[in-house]
């Protein structure tokens, strides 16, 4: 009698979810089967499609410390100065990524200041010699009498920048993202974003790049393990946005065996004796029991916990309705052309900008024409994503597609990015639960944690499924290691948590 086939239920089709899927059908015998609520694949790196320009939610540049994630990777879309050596006649010129040069800025004050940030002349002469002796003076201040402890997201920023610098460049551009104070953000969320960057550091780093003999290769922009995140000049970016890679490793699953379904929300757990063993479907307004021999979770945990079926001790199920996140909205604007220009010519060269200004709600500017020019229809027209973060029910969110998209395109106007003749049509993209807040009901977040790694058979991957603020790559870490500990029969999850958190998997 032949043994039972095993099966992975995989809860979500975001980069963890598929990555699982595609370590499982690969490495073992056990069937992944993903349920995904939406209807296409990707989660947050989703590329989304708007009459032929393709919006990247919220930009993914594929930079990693682990050769083990750039391998798997390019074993899927290879890099370009690898696919130029093949012989076009065998090679799909469309699969590959892109190296690509980092630039961002800084919108303060109406002007353009470089992020990270350089002390050179000009950022001197756009600042002022007041403000430049300030934030000297709060600098060697904080490096005298340090915050100790480092409590908060405001110490982690001061100790490092200064208060100044800190109030000029960060405290706005954060609290736009989170909603609230960065003195209610614990420290951690600072520590896993921007990890040892400092003043001393960007000097450091510049001086470094002065005194360069030559620019990175792009070898190593494929295996650098030690700039800092923030520092990093090159990427690599799939040719016509995220969405691709996923797409391709997608293909790849169901081609071995692994199903993905669309529109399958799982809405309750199932567990006995410490294992999972059936999660409840919403399908087409209809409930499916679904049972299987593990589960990897991506779906937020708030959301996990009101619906294990199990009773969960009472302390659990309060911290975990008390986790808090933030949406997301991207507004794409077609335009003919761009008011804010680099020596009055050209289109002006960013991924992004951050938009420190307070007096419009407007958080990140991205320019898609940068990231790659396949993400535009027709080269002669501009793409943007401007970034809105919002909570539930807020005056933003509360915006109707069209209200909002003027809305946007009024903000646009009013910090002189362009002219509003030039906006050719627009799109509004949202995305629920996009980042989990390090406030509210995090603070009991180990409650949590040690209740749900007593289940043996489930594993909490990617961002939403750990309530961290994980990047692409480390999300893909939590899956493989994920499957790893399946493999070799390992029962703690600690080297799953530990993704992000050690130094093996920091850039610093």
């Amino acid at each position: 009698m032949s043994k039972k086939e095993q099966i992975a239920i995989i809860i979500g089709a975001g980069p963890a979810g598929l990555t699982a899927a595609y370590e499982l059908v690969t490495r073992t015998k056990i069937k992944p089967i993903i349920f995904e609520a939406a209807d296409a694949i990707g989660g947050i790196a989703r590329t989304y499609n708007f009459q032929g320009n393709r919006m990247d939610l919220g930009g993914h540049r594929f930079f990693s410390k682990s050769k083990r994630v750039t391998d798997f990777w390019f074993k899927f879309l290879p890099p370009e100065s690898e696919s130029t050596q093949i012989n076009s006649a065998s090679t799909n010129t469309d699969k590959l990524m892109l190296l690509r040069n980092r630039v961002s800025r800084i919108l303060f004050l109406r002007k353009l200041f470089p992020y990270p940030l350089q002390f050179n002349l000009a950022t001197l002469r756009k600042l002022g010699a007041i403000r430049i002796l300030k934030i000297a003076a709060s600098y060697l201040y904080v490096c005298i009498f340090p915050r100790r402890p480092e409590k908060s997201l405001e110490d982690f920023f001061i100790n490092r920048f200064g208060r100044e610098l800190y109030t000029i460049f960060f405290k706005d551009y954060t609290e736009k993202v989170w909603g609230v104070p960065c003195s209610f953000l614990t420290a951690e969320w600072g520590a896993q974003r921007i990890k040892g960057l400092s003043i001393t550091k960007t000097l450091l780093h510049g001086l470094k790049k002065l005194f360069a003999k030559s620019a990175k290769s792009a070898k190593s922009a494929k295996s650098n393990g030690t700039t800092e995140t923030s520092l990093i000049e090159k990427f690599w970016y799939p040719k016509f946005g995220p969405g691709q890679l996923w797409d391709e490793i997608a293909a790849a699953i169901i081609a071995q065996g692994g199903e993905i379904h669309f529109d399958h929300k799982v809405v309750a757990v199932h567990t006995k004796d410490q294992q999972l063993t059936a999660v409840d479907v919403l399908i087409d307004g209809e409930v499916v029991t679904m049972t299987g021999d593990y589960f990897f979770s991506t779906m937020p945990i708030k959301e996990l916990i009101i619906g294990m079926e199990e009773t969960v001790p009472h302390a659990v199920l309060e911290a975990a309705t008390e986790l808090k996140y933030r949406d997301f909205i991207t507004v794409g604007v077609l335009l003919k052309d761009l008011k804010i220009k680099d020596n009055h010519v050209g289109l002006i060269r960013d991924n992004w900008i951050y938009v420190q200004d307070a007096d419009v709600k407007l958080g990140r500017i991205q320019i898609f024409n940068n990231w790659s020019p396949y993400l535009v229809k027709d080269k002669n027209q501009i793409w943007l994503g401007l970034e809105y973060f919002c909570n539930a029910n807020d005056e933003i969110s509360r915006m109707d597609n069209s209200e909002l998209a003027e809305f946007a395109i009024s903000e646009l106007v009013k910090i002189n990015f362009i002219e509003r003749d030039t906006v050719i049509t627009s799109t509004v993209f949202r995305t629920e639960k996009a980042y989990p807040a390090y406030f509210g009901g995090y603070k009991k977040f180990h409650e949590i944690r040690q209740y749900l790694d007593q289940f043996a058979n489930l594993f909490l991957i990617g961002r939403n499924g750990m309530h961290r603020y994980n990047n692409m790559d480390h999300s893909m870490l939590t899956a493989m290691t994920a499957v790893d500990n399946i493999l070799a029969n390992v029962k703690l999850k600690n080297n799953i948590w530990n993704v992000n958190t050690e130094s093996e998997y920091l850039e610093a």
